[in-house]
This record gives structure tokens, C-alpha cells and sequence, in this order.
């Protein structure tokens, strides 16, 4: 199972929810059986490491996401994952706007799956350290809720 986050630029929100879900991947036992990435629909960012804030944020809950590198959202994608969640609804137009025709990947909101259909993370890139704390509270939620879809669905 492969799994792709996806958001504006890959810097802040959906290098967060890769490295979130990739803990959460872990303390269930599933790091053999997802791979997991991200990427923005933009490339504004390619090639730069996370926001400072959104690295700081994470590792003080345990999460380093320093080796993370920024790259764009590319149709071979749709190809390689099952499951291409972004974090809001004009993350989702973009990636449903490159999906080619004959893809099977799932293309969704990840807040879905946090039991909350319809909600987005929101961008903390122009607020304060308090978004990137909201931004972490919302992905660990929906982390949880993908990690048991994805034990139902194996």
C-alpha cells in the first residue's frame, strides 16, 4: 500500500502529515507494508527542506523531519500510490485536475478520515507557532483514523 500527502508547496502541511502518519505507520506494526511520501501541487518549494516552524513543531512531539525534501505533484504518481490525500479542497482540485483517466488511486480529503468529512487543514505558512500546533493536532487525528482504514482494507 502506498500512500502520498499532498498539499501547496510540501513544506509545511503535508511533509507534516508524511511524518506523523509514518510514526503512526510504525506503532501499528504496518512499516513493512506502506510506503509513504509527499509533495506539493506547486514547485515554488522543490528541493527545499521543511518550513522551520512545521520541523520545530514536529520534533517537539517526537517527529524529525529534516531529511524530508520538497518535489511536485507529477501524473507518474497517480500510477505508483493507492491513496493521493490532500489537505484541502483546492489541494484536491489540483491533484483530481492531473489524475489521468485511467488511474485507480483513491484522491480524497485526509481530514476524512479523522472522522470529520469535508474539513481541511488549514495553512499555518502565514500564522503563528499555534497554527503548526493546530496543523499537528488535526494529521495526528486523521493519521489514527487512516491507520485503522488501512488495517480494514488489508
Amino acid at each position: 500500500m502506498k500512500v502520498l500527502f499532498v498539499c501547496l508547496g510540501n513544506i509545511c502541511r503535508s511533509p507534516t502529515a508524511e511524518g506523523v502518519f509514518r510514526r503512526a505507520v510504525e506503532q501499528a506494526g504496518m512499516a513493512d507494508d506502506i510506503e509513504i511520501d509527499s509533495c506539493g501541487v506547486g514547485s515554488w518549494h522543490v528541493g527545499k527542506a521543511p518550513d522551520a516552524r512545521a520541523q520545530q513543531a514536529a520534533l517537539c512531539r517526537g517527529i524529525d523531519l529534516s531529511s524530508l525534501c520538497a518535489r511536485q505533484l507529477s501524473e507518474q504518481d497517480f500510477a505508483e500510490y493507492d491513496y493521493v490525500l490532500g489537505m484541502d479542497q483546492d489541494n484536491v482540485r489540483a491533484i483530481r485536475g492531473l489524475k489521468p483517466a485511467n488511474s485507480q488511486a483513491y484522491v480524497g480529503l485526509f481530514l476524512d478520515f479523522a472522522g470529520t468529512p469535508g474539513a481541511e487543514v488549514p495553512d499555518p505558512y502565514y500564522g503563528g507557532e499555534e497554527g503548526f500546533e493546530n496543523v499537528l493536532n488535526l494529521i495526528e487525528a486523521a493519521s489514527a483514523g487512516l491507520v485503522q482504514h488501512l488495517k480494514r482494507e488489508r
